[in-house]
């Protein structure tokens, strides 16, 4: 068995674009939380999509890699533009927000799905920020890789 993967960068709240890499076409929308309010007691919810069209019939695994700010997946952080404050978040395959989409470790999931030919495929990605942080107020970004392998 061949394993072929490529990688594209998701700009979690900032890009919004499509790539075309191999055998797929792979476009984004991002999770844009917009506000976030310190003082509430539930935490804030946002989606967003990655929808991707491959030009061969194939078996397909999305994963997406851990926090370049946290190292880890258990919580991911976001860090405040020009600044050092983080803000815990976790980006989930589910809506309920009961399983953290990353690549199978260290308790994460994955999405496998078998995918036809020139037929769009659209993955929704559930985020989650955490409530009650206390941070200063600005803007927060993470940049993170989404890999899929066919």
């Amino acid at each position: 068995m061949i394993v072929r993967w490529f990688m594209f960068i998701v700009f979690i709240l900032l890009f919004s674009g499509e790539i075309t890499f191999g055998a797929c076409t792979v476009s984004t929308n991002p999770v844009s939380f917009g506000s976030y309010d310190v003082f509430s007691p539930s935490p804030t919810d946002a989606s967003g999509t990655i929808t991707f069209t491959c030009n061969t019939n194939e078996r397909v695994t999305v994963s997406i890699g851990q926090s370049p700010n946290s190292g880890g997946f258990h919580p991911r952080k976001m860090r405040l533009s020009g600044g050092t404050d983080q803000l815990d978040y976790n980006l989930y395959t589910d809506a309920a927000c009961t399983s953290v989409w990353g690549d199978g470790t260290s308790g994460t999931d994955t999405i496998t799905r078998r995918v036809q030919k020139n037929q769009p495929n659209t993955l929704t990605v559930y985020g989650r920020i955490h409530p009650r942080q206390d941070v200063s107020w600005g803007s927060y970004t993470e940049t993170l890789t989404v890999t899929i392998t066919w």
